[in-house]
This record gives C-alpha cells, sequence and structure tokens, in this order.
C-alpha cells in the first residue's frame, strides 16, 4: 500500500499556545502510524472555524498546499465536530483525520492484549458514534489507511443502533474484565506488598526503566505508544530487602481524547492504588515542562493526585544537567538511565525512604510460635534487626500499616540491656 502523505493543520488560539510542540509531536504520531508529513500550516485565530476548522483564506490555501506537497489528505492537530470534518472534505476534496482518530488508530495497531483489543474497540466505537451524528457520508469516505483500523472498517457502514448495541457489549466484557482486576488487586492489598507506579508522558522510557529494575519482558520501543498493557512484577529493594509491586502503565500526552481515558479508566486506575508513583521524565525533551503538566493533570482526571510522587530524570546520559533538575510537584527529584543503569540504586534508595515514611517503626520479641508473622515482616516490611533469643525473635523493624497492627498484640518488650 502507498505511504500516505499528510499536510498537518493547526490553529493557534494565543501566543501562550506552543503550537508547534504539538504540531511535532502529531508528526511523531503520524510516522508511528506509518504516514508521512508533507508539511505544516498553522492559522491564528482566537477558537478553530466552528464550520470548516480553517477560515476561508486558510482553506483556500490549504487546498493549494495540498496539490503543491502531492499529499493525500489533512491531519488536523484538535478533535474535529463532526460538521467541522464534513465541511472540510467537502472544501478540499480529500481524507480528513484529526488527532483522536490518529492516536485511536495507534491503539488499534499496537493493542496485543484482550483487554488492550477491547478498550480500542469501545474508544473507537465512541468516537464514531459521537460522530455519526450530522456527518452523513463523511466517515464513509475515509477509505483505507490509517484511521480505518480495528473495528473501523467494518463498523462505519452500520446504523446507529447496531454501535449502541456494541458498545453496550464491550462494556459489559470490560466490567468483567474490571471484576477480575479488582480482584487481583484485592489479592495483593490482603498481601499487604506495597506498590509503586511508573507514570508519566508516553516515549520517555518507562518500559526500559521498568525492564532495567524488574527483568520483565516488556516490549521497549522509542515510538509513541508503544506499551497499552499493564504489567506488574515483583521488586526486591537491595537495601532492605523489602519486596515490593512496581507496575508499568500506558503513557500520556497532551490532548489525550476522553474516549481513550474513559475505555482505559481501569487500566489506568493502577496508579490510584500505588502507595507511590515513579513519574518518569525525559531529561533530554525541549518539552519537559510541558509534559509533566499534562501528566499531573492527567494524574488529577483519574484521580491519582496527592500521592507521594518520586520525579525520575530518565535519559541522563543524553543530558549532562540532568542531575540538576527538579519536579516541584514531586517529593523527591533524581537523575538515572535506564539505558547504562546509572542512578537506579538511588531511585531504589528513594523508594525506600518514601515507604518508610509510611510505615511504622515496632521493636520487640515475637515468639517463635508466630513465625508466619516474622516471614510476613521479612517479606513486606524492612526488617532492621533481627536477633535469636531463648524467648523468641527479638525484632527492630518498619511494617506497613496493617502488617504492624496484626504484629503489636503478640510483641514482647525487648529485654533491658
Amino acid at each position: 500500500m502507498e505511504q500516505e502523505r499528510f499536510l498537518l493543520l493547526a490553529v493557534q488560539a494565543g501566543p501562550e499556545e506552543d503550537v508547534e510542540a504539538s504540531l511535532r509531536e502529531l508528526e511523531a504520531l503520524a510516522a508511528t502510524a506509518g504516514a508521512e508529513t508533507a508539511g505544516w500550516l498553522i492559522q491564528r485565530r482566537e477558537a478553530p472555524h466552528p464550520g470548516a476548522y480553517l477560515g476561508k483564506g486558510k482553506l483556500e490555501e490549504a487546498r493549494e498546499a495540498l496539490a503543491a506537497l502531492d499529499a493525500t489528505g489533512v491531519l488536523c492537530d484538535d478533535e474535529l465536530s463532526p460538521a467541522q470534518m464534513y465541511h472540510l472534505q467537502e472544501a478540499l476534496d480529500c481524507k480528513v483525520l484529526d488527532r483522536t482518530l490518529l492516536i485511536l488508530d495507534i491503539f488499534a495497531r499496537h493493542a496485543s492484549t484482550r483487554e488492550g483489543k477491547l478498550q480500542v474497540e469501545l474508544a473507537q466505537l465512541q468516537y464514531r458514534a459521537a460522530h455519526l451524528a450530522g456527518s452523513g457520508a463523511a466517515l464513509s469516505r475515509l477509505g483505507g489507511g490509517i484511521g480505518t483500523r480495528g473495528p473501523g472498517e467494518k463498523k462505519l457502514e452500520i446504523d446507529r443502533r447496531l454501535i449502541r448495541s456494541r458498545i453496550h457489549a464491550l462494556k459489559e466484557e470490560l466490567d468483567g474484565v474490571v471484576r477480575h482486576r479488582a480482584l487481583l488487586r484485592s489479592q495483593r492489598e490482603r498481601a499487604r506488598r506495597p506498590t509503586a507506579a511508573l507514570v508519566g508522558y508516553t516515549s520517555v522510557g518507562k518500559s526500559a526503566l521498568f525492564r532495567r529494575l524488574t527483568g520483565a519482558d516488556v516490549l521497549e520501543d522509542p515510538k509513541l505508544f508503544a506499551t497499552l498493557d499493564t504489567t506488574t512484577r515483583t521488586l526486591t529493594l537491595p537495601g532492605s530487602k523489602q519486596e515490593i509491586l512496581l507496575t508499568d502503565t500506558v503513557g500520556f500526552i497532551r490532548k489525550l481524547p476522553h474516549h481513550l481515558i474513559e475505555a482505559f479508566q481501569s487500566t489506568l486506575e493502577e496508579a490510584c492504588y500505588a502507595d507511590v508513583l515513579l513519574h518518569v521524565q525525559d531529561a533530554s525533551s525541549p518539552q519537559l515542562l510541558a509534559q509533566q503538566e499534562v501528566v499531573y493533570q492527567t494524574l488529577a482526571k483519574l484521580g491519582a493526585a496527592g500521592k507521594p510522587v518520586i520525579a525520575v530524570f530518565n535519559k541522563m546520559d543524553l543530558n549532562a544537567e540532568a542531575p540538576q533538575l527538579r519536579d516541584l510537584q514531586a517529593e523527591t527529584s533524581l537523575a538515572a538511565s535506564a539505558a547504562t543503569g546509572e542512578g537506579l540504586g538511588r531511585l531504589c534508595g528513594a523508594l525506600e525512604r518514601t515507604l518508610r515514611a509510611r510505615a511504622r517503626y515496632l521493636e520487640g520479641v515475637l515468639p517463635y510460635g508466630q513465625g508466619g508473622l516474622l516471614q510476613e515482616l521479612r517479606a513486606l516490611g524492612e526488617l532492621q534487626e533481627e536477633q535469636y533469643l531463648p524467648e523468641g525473635v527479638a525484632v527492630r523493624a518498619y511494617a506497613p500499616e496493617a502488617l504492624y497492627g496484626k504484629l503489636l498484640p503478640h510483641l514482647r518488650p525487648l529485654p533491658r540491656g
């Protein structure tokens, strides 16, 4: 199939909006989807035109650019309304995609698990259901290629009733997946093992860092949204020998479509249940501060704001100034490199200190008949000292709140001297 070439369109609503950075990201998204960027066209106006996204003069300029650049379609940096998509197609007589449809297409390419495929199909159908109203034949004129992957090819021509029916069935099936995920989460909570979640902008190296820390066989790919599936593995912190659960999550992006946030709610909620968040950031990115803001805004939407955050400035091997970088919304900031392994010891140390601050200190003698509780303390707490005495095991340790409550009734005072 011939590679598609798109002219990127954007509206700059104010001088403070970094539209060029957004278009560079859109260009990277297009490359991830297998398309080539032919050029950019930016219109500066208070807001996108409600009817055709661009004003009349810019529409004519876009038509001329399409012919001059031999582009096969246009790609808009915002989500289009049904009317905007229809009128753009009428005015330009070419394929028209928006940012949301492009991201949905990438998700359809990368979804590999049953849950991921269900979530992507749900998000695509919700988008199409919203755009059927008043769009007439607009979506059916997309043809093949980008924007039609996943369920799109077989769903575009079905009526609203069938789309609603399929959405209902998908939600029911995903409810079962959510219940299963909740069951796994409750089992982890019963085990009382501390949890940490890797969060961050897409393509900052979360999966590479996850692999370095846990040895998990997860995909490492510089392309955007290479990883969609949540993965959890055990991490043994080298200093305290404490075992925690570390979860890798899907990356965030500016203008993340609300259809995706809704469809991937159960996956993204893993961040809400973590004891501590590792906010992985690309120390070499010129858009570092903007990406920080996007991540914190998305976490707030998910209800994960207010959790302890360790900022991990990854790719320090590409930026000599990384150790000086600070995230003012994080409790701790440090530099690391998933590529070289540098800084991972500092990261594990910061995790130990953060978890210790949330734990309860205890000391005393645990009778030998409570060997099971001692094993729990070794696995789930931070055992700093352990001494065998005739009456039991003398311990000094930090324990999670729930385990502390179980241990306290069985502890006897330490012998004097």
